[in-house]
């Protein structure tokens, strides 16, 4: 199992080879939107990769299409829901979550602004 660190909500979790990023934060109430149910059919899952980019596999154009939709993106832009582990690591993976991908239905606006 390798290290996910959510930097801006300053939790680390645990990620299998084979998980991707989205199912891995749903599992540890890290509280990442994605309106399409984790199919690539949008950009909610906005993320951004700060460590630990390749050992992710590269986008498909699929996913590349739905991130040129999404807002601020950079080149450590990827969707959560396509991030699949590739391999074991000592590395912990670095991810932030844009702070307007926050999923807010639970917990409201100002939980957003005050974890941020």
């Amino acid at each position: 199992m390798a290290k996910l660190h959510f930097k801006d909500e300053d939790k680390t979790i645990d990620i299998q080879v084979g998980q991707n990023i989205l199912e891995a934060a749903l599992a540890n109430e890290i509280d990442l939107d994605h309106a399409c149910g984790g199919v690539c059919a949008c950009s909610t899952c906005h993320i951004k990769i700060r460590e630990g980019f390749d050992l992710f596999p590269e986008a498909e154009e699929e996913e590349e299409d739905q991130l040129d939709d999404a807002r601020d993106i950079e080149l450590c832009s990827r969707l959560a829901c396509q991030c699949t582990l590739q391999e074991e690591t000592d590395q912990v993976i670095e991810v932030e979550i844009p702070l307007w991908n926050v999923n807010l239905v639970q917990e409201g606006p100002d939980a957003a602004h005050q974890a941020h």
